[in-house]
């Protein structure tokens, strides 16, 4: 089972929704035990740094998901899930992340890029072969809606780049166990399905 955590940010439902139209055992919960049983974790949402890692204070979720991760479970993190997985922010420079990633959160330099937020397709082009790619074809399309992005401090975890304006910025990244993608699968049609279902077999399911 996978636990898509509940800490009461946007577009949560739709990433549960998306795991079971593919059959993916997975539940929406905020439950302390559910996310221990589970094999894997997703942590996705929209919204601010701050009031994000807020919501994950409120409900005690933050000592428990850096447990179950340093412990070697799994997760995804998407969009502002992603972000989070780092240790600061410009949106909110005096919170700290997860720090489950060395480095920092972005914001896009309205001089370099046609508009903030960048929103809509746009293509992810990998920097090595990854598990997670797996029959997804080229281009890889996915739809994007954000004014941030990461920045990891070892380049050597930045698996995918995508190219906006006069910036190339991460938009995927993997270190271990952990991985964190900017765009939403959830909403990027067949191959963001099947990187989700990459995620659930080939990364939680280790196949």
């Amino acid at each position: 089972m996978i636990a898509v955590i509940d800490y009461g940010v946007g577009n949560i439902g739709s990433v549960l929704k998306a795991l079971e139209y593919l059959n993916i055992s997975a539940k929406l919960t905020s439950d302390k035990d559910e996310i221990k049983k589970a094999d894997g974790l997703i942590l996705p949402g929209v919204g601010a740094f701050g009031s994000g890692m807020k919501k994950l204070h409120e409900r005690n979720l933050v000592k428990l998901i850096k447990n179950e991760v340093k412990d070697g479970k799994a997760i995804l993190g998407i969009c502002l899930g992603l972000q989070l997985l780092f240790e600061t922010s410009e949106e909110n420079p005096s919170i700290s992340g997860l720090c489950l990633i060395k480095g920092k959160v972005k914001k896009f330099d309205k001089n370099k890029v046609e508009k903030v937020p960048h929103m809509g397709w746009n293509s992810l082009e990998e920097t090595e072969e990854i598990k997670l790619f797996s029959d997804i074809d080229n281009p890889r399309d996915f739809y994007f809606i954000h004014s941030y992005y990461v920045k990891p401090d070892n380049a050597d975890l930045i698996k995918a780049e995508t190219s906006y304006g006069n910036t190339k910025f991460t938009s995927l990244v993997n270190k271990g166990n952990i991985w964190g993608i900017q765009p939403h699968p959830e909403k990027s049609s067949q191959k963001g399905l099947q990187l989700l279902k990459n995620f659930a077999e080939k990364i939680v399911g280790g196949n």
